[in-house]
């Protein structure tokens, strides 16, 4: 299958016990798609990539985990940086500097020259930034319309980055509509529906076209919904160094293992690349092997 991720590439700027700050190679849709690289999917990142030296760094660390770029645009505007806290638990809070920064100034013309792909993965603030956001919309409406390609989503929710959670709340459901997987936190659904079960947030994304909807629930699994039914998944306990791309590992592995394993092995897959994403600092995911060697699978009876 030929997977492609669309969106952005940032740097963490992870803050060290000392308080001095380190930068990483991060931001969802890059992490996804090492993930994907390192887990022996051939994937193609369809991003912004900066002229500078962060840029730089961000197009070699894809090059380096054998991410393709061949339809990347370089970019004039700045890389766009995250400040990152990770406080006792291993849990990251973020800062964002995003302002006239590349990651968000698709064209129509960049997007129209893209090539057919089977799996196309999306998400993060690439779908929630104007005037890219809107343009990406826009292109899966017509991959929707036309068939031919799976189009993943996770919206990744950063709090601070808009306080008008009911125009949120709308993007997210417009780019729920046309995703055929869509995998969120239990975190995020607590912020863009407060209140609410997350079973019910779940059927209302159904709803409006979602044909697999997931929900992560960190050390507490996941679970799926189709149209078959409801697939819960324990979570795998691990020591936690930080949770820095665990989502993004996550999502990676469970569209590696869409339609070639049943739900529930995909999304024990998909915890176990998770948690070890989580016992190392920064995203960093596993490769193939390590998780092989992790998890080995039992010895026939």
């Amino acid at each position: 299958m030929r997977f492609a991720v669309l969106g952005e590439a940032v740097i963490d700027l992870v803050e060290r016990p000392d308080g001095a700050f380190a930068a990483h190679p991060g931001g969802s849709p890059l992490n996804v798609a090492v993930a994907l690289s390192r887990l022996r999917r051939p994937v193609e990142l369809l991003a912004r990539f900066s002229t500078g030296l962060f840029g730089r760094r961000l197009r070699a660390h894809a090059e380096g985990n054998g991410v393709g770029l061949r339809h990347a645009v370089t970019a004039r505007e700045p890389a766009t940086l995250a400040a990152v806290a990770i406080d006792p638990s291993g849990s990251a809070a973020y800062d964002f500097y995003v302002d006239g920064t590349a990651d968000w100034q698709w064209t129509a013309e960049d997007l129209a020259a893209l090539p057919a792909f089977d799996v196309l993965h999306t998400g993060s603030l690439a779908c929630a930034r104007p005037p890219g956001g809107e343009r990406i919309l826009t292109l899966l409406r017509r991959l929707r319309a036309e068939g031919g390609t799976l189009v993943s989503y996770d919206p990744n929710v950063r709090p601070g980055l808009t306080d008008d959670l009911c125009a949120l709340r709308r993007r997210v459901e417009a780019f729920a509509a046309v995703a055929d997987v869509v995998k969120s936190s239990d975190e995020d659904l607590a912020l863009l529906y407060p209140g609410r079960a997350a079973e019910d947030v779940v059927a209302e994304w159904r709803s409006l076209g979602a044909g697999l909807v997931v929900v992560t629930r960190g050390a507490d699994g996941a679970f799926a919904t189709t149209a078959d039914g409801v697939y819960d998944s324990p979570g795998e306990r691990v020591p936690v160094v930080d949770t820095i791309g665990a989502g993004d590992a996550f999502m990676a592995a469970l569209l590696a293992a869409h339609g070639t394993m049943p739900i529930p092995e995909a999304l024990r897959l998909a915890g176990r690349v998770a948690a070890l994403t989580c016992t190392r600092p920064g995203a960093d995911p596993p490769t193939l092997a390590e998780v092989e060697a992790a998890y080995p699978a039992p010895s026939p009876s």
